[in-house]
């Protein structure tokens, strides 16, 4: 394994740790493919060691992945910087974002627009739910209202969180005679 050094090890770690969408599993999974199968800098008895120590520390498992990984290759060194370049920008995005929102909710034009979205997503929620079971010609008009229905129930009335109204709509859209 040749020594990549810090300034490429910072890159691949601010590149993959900040454009990888879709939280820390596919983040972890582009790293697989950049440090095991791409640039050899880990085997995969490393990179399963970095990520089973990643799944049982408390907090974020992809930066906990990030600084395991980065030590095997570069010692303490590598595991701070890992952690700053996959860290970092998302933090000052975050952080602007926040202090945006802070300075711009003052302002009438913005409380407007907000409540304009607000007021649009139960339509986007009820057109993604139409799209997603297809049609209504497909299942029937009772099928889809009872489902969605009960999605919408069970979220705002039940106060259920989004995965388990989901897991039960599968079941009864999967039970459900066509």
């Amino acid at each position: 394994m040749a020594d990549p050094g810090l300034r490429t090890l910072a890159a691949v770690f601010l590149r993959i740790g900040n454009v990888t969408f879709g939280g820390g599993d596919p983040t972890i999974a582009a790293l697989h493919q950049e440090l095991v199968v791409r640039r050899r800098w880990l085997s995969e008895e490393q990179y399963g060691l970095a990520f089973g120590l990643a799944r049982i520390t408390p907090g974020t498992n992809v930066l906990a992945f990030c600084a395991a990984a980065a030590w095997m290759i570069q010692g303490w060194m590598g595991a701070f910087t890992a952690a700053i370049a996959a860290m970092a920008p998302s933090a000052v995005v975050v952080y602007l974002v926040v202090a945006g929102n802070e300075w711009m909710s003052a302002s009438p034009w913005v409380r407007a627009v907000m409540a304009g979205i607000a007021a649009a997503v139960p339509g986007v929620m009820m057109a993604s739910a139409i799209q997603m079971t297809g049609s209504w010609r497909n299942f029937g008009w009772l099928r889809v209202v009872a489902l969605t229905g009960g999605a919408l129930f069970c979220s705002h009335w039940l106060h259920w969180p989004p995965v388990p109204v989901l897991g039960a709509a599968a079941f009864i859209g999967a039970v459900w005679p066509e």
